[in-house]
């Protein structure tokens, strides 16, 4: 019988498949031979203490517009099958922590990659900060009074949401920006969650380097410019990624962090360095093995799957 695969992710018929990892990675499973399974996480639930799903049988095919179908709906057990894949988009908000505690039944008799435990442990934001040597000056606060101090030290800053993703709400603020105090007012009537403060890395002007590792090593890297007039390098956001190799401080960034995102149950991460600075370490739903793939002849999501699959045998 075939191993059964759940992808928990954004609805399939949303996706770019030229470029989203989660398609590469459905699509690399179904050559193993694998049945996969489609849900997303409003259609996870806990009942009688079994997780289930209203899932869908899922085929792919890299064909634009016709990229996937879908089976009549089915409840299945997620306990039964031998791997959840977690990879629906942030924010990594109360619904995002409520997946992972359920997940958590399951784990590890059913492999859920990554680790539930570890994602809710490791906010994007929050979990490099384990790493302090590796990063540009950083403040996590939402007293205005030290945000104040913290731009008066370093004069040109980046304020961003702490949970956000994709480049949403971040924002340049220069040395004389007047617009700082409204910012900290919008922040604070949106939630009353803290933001991170960090000294501007003029170095992004040349690009932020994605780089991904699996199973705590690296396996290739791409240079995301933005446009011109535009501080963020998000693909979704203009920014164009061109091919790059590892320096010599990224090596010393992923040989850091790497033995312990192995030991954590990290199986795919991809990591942000700017300047040679680590800006964020991306657990929830890493994306960018298309992009890497394209430029260096690789296959990054069989390499995923190599070790899913030392895991299962």
């Amino acid at each position: 019988m075939a191993r059964q695969v759940a992808i928990q992710m954004d609805h399939i018929s949303t996706i770019d498949i030229s470029g989203d990892s989660s398609f590469a990675i459905a699509l690399e499973a179904q050559a193993r031979g694998y049945a996969l399974w489609h849900y997303g996480p409003e259609q996870l639930s806990l009942n009688g203490g079994r997780v289930i799903a209203r899932a869908q049988p899922l085929e792919v095919k890299r064909v634009v517009g016709d990229h996937y179908t879908l089976g009549a709906e089915q409840q299945i057990d997620l306990g039964e099958v031998d791997v959840v894949l977690m990879r629906q988009d942030p924010p990594f908000d109360m619904s995002y922590i409520s997946a992972t505690h359920l997940l958590d039944l399951i784990h590890p008799k059913t492999l859920v990659v990554n680790d539930p435990t570890e994602v809710r442990n490791a906010p994007e934001k929050l979990f490099m900060l384990r790493y302090p040597d590796l990063l540009a000056p950083t403040m996590i606060s939402r007293d205005a009074e030290a945000i104040h101090a913290f731009r008066k030290e370093h004069k040109d800053i980046i304020v961003k949401p702490l949970f956000g993703n994709g480049g949403a709400g971040v924002f340049h603020v220069a040395p004389d920006d007047e617009n700082l105090n409204s910012l900290l007012e919008m922040f604070a009537g949106i939630n009353r969650e803290p933001l991170m403060i960090q000294r501007y890395l003029p170095e992004v002007r040349d690009g932020d380097k994605r780089i991904i590792l699996i199973d705590g090593e690296e396996k290739g890297a791409t240079n995301r410019i933005p446009q011109e007039g535009e501080a963020r390098s998000n693909m979704h956001v203009g920014g164009r990624a061109v091919s790059s190799e590892l320096t010599e401080r990224e090596h010393h960034i992923c040989a850091t962090i790497g033995p312990d995102l192995k030991a954590r149950g990290m199986i795919f991460v991809g990591i942000d360095v700017i300047g040679g600075y680590l800006t964020e370490i991306n657990v929830t739903s890493p994306t960018g093995i298309q992009e890497i793939n394209g430029f260096n002849d690789a296959k990054l999501e069989a390499d995923i799957w190599d070790a899913i699959e030392i895991r299962l045998d």
